[in-house]
């Protein structure tokens, strides 16, 4: 109520009412429209290699990066990885098609669970909207196709990357959600994740998994 009697306020100081569709369509052209900020030399000089430049930072960050001809390779990836590392073959994913059609009954010794994480999960699967090829960030929308649980309570999270979404720029990122999932609801987080969980709050002193998981593995693929 408080909130409404302040706009209230303004509007009738302004002398407008909340269906002057002028004024909507002013500030929604202002929205669309704002200048773009100059992008790194790295990510903006002319023929620049967008995978490998995300895949040089995002290796940076302690994160382990492979590539993928095709999504029907991803399961026995992801597999190779976590026997590397001595984990069970078990992961839980949300409901988006895509991660639910690679074909993990190929591999008959794989557990597939679907929806939020619960804390005996010990791998999480999430497909990202985004790579950023300026830092070597992912960007996942949050929902019930990637819950962002997968990404905080499991060890392992495990990332798609599709390949032609790898962007230039963080400004990119927010063209292509406002293009695709504008007209629609929006996401409530964007979580924009680059490497395992990391701090030095103590000592100055790098710790690995202290808000989240220990390994971080993106695999970027083709014809997602």
């Amino acid at each position: 109520m408080s909130r409404a009697d302040i706009l209230g306020k303004i509007r009738n100081a302004l002398d407008v009412s909340t269906d002057d569709k002028l004024r909507q369509n002013t500030v929604a052209a202002r929205l669309w429209d704002l200048p773009r900020a100059t992008a790194p030399r790295r990510v903006a000089a002319p023929n620049t290699d967008l995978v490998a430049c995300f895949i040089e930072e995002l290796e940076r960050q302690l994160a382990t990066v492979k590539e993928v001809a095709r999504p029907s390779e991803i399961p026995a990836a992801i597999a190779d990885y976590l026997r590397a590392n001595n984990q069970p073959l078990r992961l839980r994913h949300g409901s988006d098609a895509r991660l639910a059609d690679l074909g993990f009954t190929a591999l008959p010794e794989f557990e597939i669970e679907t929806g939020p994480a619960t804390p005996n999960d010990s791998t999480g699967l999430s497909c990202a909207f985004t790579g950023i090829a300026e830092t070597g960030t992912m960007a996942l929308l949050s929902g019930p196709a990637n819950p962002v649980t997968l990404g905080f309570l499991p060890d392992t999270h495990i990332i798609i990357v599709p390949r032609g979404q790898i962007v230039a720029t963080y400004e990119d990122t927010f063209a292509l959600l406002r293009a695709e999932v504008g007209a629609a609801a929006m996401p409530r987080t964007l979580n924009l994740i680059s490497g395992p969980s990391r701090t030095a709050d103590i000592g100055g002193r790098i710790v690995i998994g202290a808000h989240g998981p220990r390994r971080l593995l993106a695999l970027v693929s083709s014809e997602l």
